[in-house]
């Protein structure tokens, strides 16, 4: 049996690169790419390193949950923007159109399930005499539904 020691983070411990990636559940790309698009800080290095504050990992999890949910990460900068919470009409605009996007795109899975599911069917009462009814219907120019 392995036993997992963690160590507490306090608001006042500062991490290098490497153990904020450990922390946060993301590799070390990962947080030099959110820190190009602006989603983190890039601290000043002292020494050899640069220290990053604990609060990061909170934050890196918050984009990766956001991301889990859909939300690209130009949304997620939006959505950071109001990390205050004060502004819950512009996160409720926010995360409603994600949710008819989300919507939008189920309507076509469904359309495109219903589809498939039909041309699946057709094939397997279609006599190997005549053309299968899938590639014939996907070498169409357009696929009616």
């Amino acid at each position: 049996m392995v036993l997992k020691i963690c160590m507490p983070l306090s608001s006042n411990t500062s991490l290098t690169i490497g153990k904020l990636a450990k922390f946060s559940g993301v590799g070390v790309e990962t947080i030099r790419y959110y820190q190009q698009l602006g989603l983190l800080p890039v601290p000043v290095a002292t020494g050899a390193y640069r220290h990053y504050p604990a609060s990061l990992v909170s934050r890196i999890r918050f984009i990766k949950r956001a991301q889990e949910l859909g939300f690209s990460l130009s949304e997620i900068a939006d959505l950071l923007s109001f990390e205050d919470g004060a502004d819950r009409c512009s996160i409720r605009r926010l995360a409603n159109e994600k949710l008819e996007k989300i919507q939008a795109k189920l309507r076509d899975l469904n359309r495109m399930k219903k589809v498939l599911s039909q041309l699946i069917h057709e094939c397997e009462e279609t006599s190997t005499e005549q053309p299968c009814p899938i590639i014939s219907t996907l070498a169409k120019e357009r696929v009616s539904t």
